[in-house]
């Protein structure tokens, strides 16, 4: 005997009350609930296996459109497809299909403030976001699923030799936003930003050796002339580079530097790790010469050498536009730190590692590294005090004179 089928009729289902299963035929039941929502259910038995799938709600799904869903389902058991899991696998493939639709401009912010916080400087975060938003427009709105080789090629291309250190960081920028972007699920397949295997066959790379570039630097026998020539000159840059110069430091070392940092009574300027280049805290030793500089600076405020604006430090820019203006364009700020090395190598003999260690330089040697407990305090202490009453005497061209490694403070 046939089963009885489309059992239930509209108004039945609009009248009907009673909680529990009402059939409709082949597998389809109005279920109505304890508080009396309905809703459609297929019931149904594959591999001996009894299953229940929902259909939706009786007020948004009519009685004709359950049918229409049931039939569908059974054919699909006709062909041995369980209807819960080939749905199941359908919203799986729809919440693919939306992350995937990301876009790489999207995919770039997000990994920009994911890392921010793990980044040494507001500055990284900018050159990244710098470079991404200045090269990456023709991939910034295409879907990071769709993005491949060849457009990565057409970004990098018209920078790569012109600007190839910049094309080098762009294409390394790319790949970790992508690589990322797989990571979450947002594409599949192989990075097309990765070098080996696969733009390494359409860019070319600069066999030759590499130049390196020297920051520009004064010659040591002219250091003391050129800084009586910059103390004449007025303002907070030329202090502040003086101070440098004392100090064989870093720009950013010294724009950022507060008054916190430093103690004029000890002569110590203690740079936090947060702002030096090795990330680890460094003690300077402020020669006398130094110390008398910082004296007659407005103790006011946080910084030590202020910008224009109240509360800003002074600007990364100020002491090279200094040099600009005294008519010294050849010469960089970074390259006075190579004219206290080459004053240190060739007119002292204080060792090697003093001098590299004034200038906050990285221990290359692990096994050094591991066993360098102190930071040569005092040692450093009489190699700036050497280098200050050489730099702040005009026209000191040195012959033999030379500072003992033993030099008495």
């Amino acid at each position: 005997m046939a089963r009885q089928i489309n059992r239930l009729s509209a108004r039945g289902v609009a009248t009907k009350k009673r909680a529990g299963y009402h059939p409709d035929g082949a597998g389809l039941y109005l279920q109505i609930g304890a508080t009396g929502t309905k809703s459609w259910v297929l019931r149904y038995q594959l591999a001996g296996r009894a299953r229940e799938m929902g259909l939706g709600r009786a007020d948004l799904v009519s009685l004709e459109e359950a049918r229409t869903l049931r039939d569908a389902q059974r054919k699909l058991l006709a062909d041995g497809v369980d209807p819960i899991e080939a749905r199941n696998a359908r919203r799986a493939r729809a919440v693919l299909d939306l992350a995937q639709a990301k876009t790489f401009e999207e995919c770039a912010r997000t990994y920009i403030e994911a890392h921010r916080a793990d980044w040494k400087s507001a500055k990284h975060a900018a050159q990244w976001e710098m470079t991404l938003t200045t090269y990456c427009a023709a991939i910034a709105p295409l879907p990071v699923q769709g993005i491949e080789t060849g457009h990565v090629h057409e970004v990098l291309k018209p920078i790569g030799g012109a600007k190839r250190e910049t094309a080098v960081r762009l294409r390394g920028r790319i790949e970790k936003v992508l690589d990322w972007a797989s990571a979450l699920g947002y594409r599949v397949g192989p990075n097309p930003a990765r070098w080996r295997g696969n733009l390494d066959h359409l860019l070319t790379r600069d066999k030759r050796r590499k130049r390196v570039k020297h920051h520009a630097a004064l010659p040591f026998s002219e250091v003391g002339d050129f800084l009586k020539d910059l103390r004449e000159q007025k303002g907070t840059a030329p202090r502040a580079l003086e101070f440098t110069i004392l100090n064989a430091a870093r720009t950013g070392e010294v724009i950022g530097m507060q008054w916190p940092e430093v103690d004029l009574e000890a002569g110590v300027w203690i740079i936090p790790a947060e702002r030096m280049k090795g990330a680890r805290e460094h003690r300077v030793p402020l020669a006398p010469a130094s110390v008398h500089l910082l004296r007659d600076l407005p103790q006011e405020g946080g910084y030590v050498f202020p910008g224009r604006k109240p509360g800003t430090a002074l600007s990364n820019m100020a002491m090279l536009q200094l040099l600009e203006r005294m008519g010294r364009g050849d010469l960089t700020v970074h390259g006075f730190r190579s004219t206290f090395r080459d004053w240190a190598a060739e007119q002292t003999s204080f060792p090697r590692e003093v001098c590299e260690m004034a200038l906050a330089h990285a221990i290359e040697d692990e096994t050094e590294a591991a066993y360098r407990r102190g930071d040569l305090f005092e040692k450093r202490r009489r190699l700036m005090e050497a280098w200050a009453a050489f730099a702040t005497k005009p026209s000191a061209v040195s012959g033999g004179n030379v500072a003992p490694i033993r030099a008495t403070a």
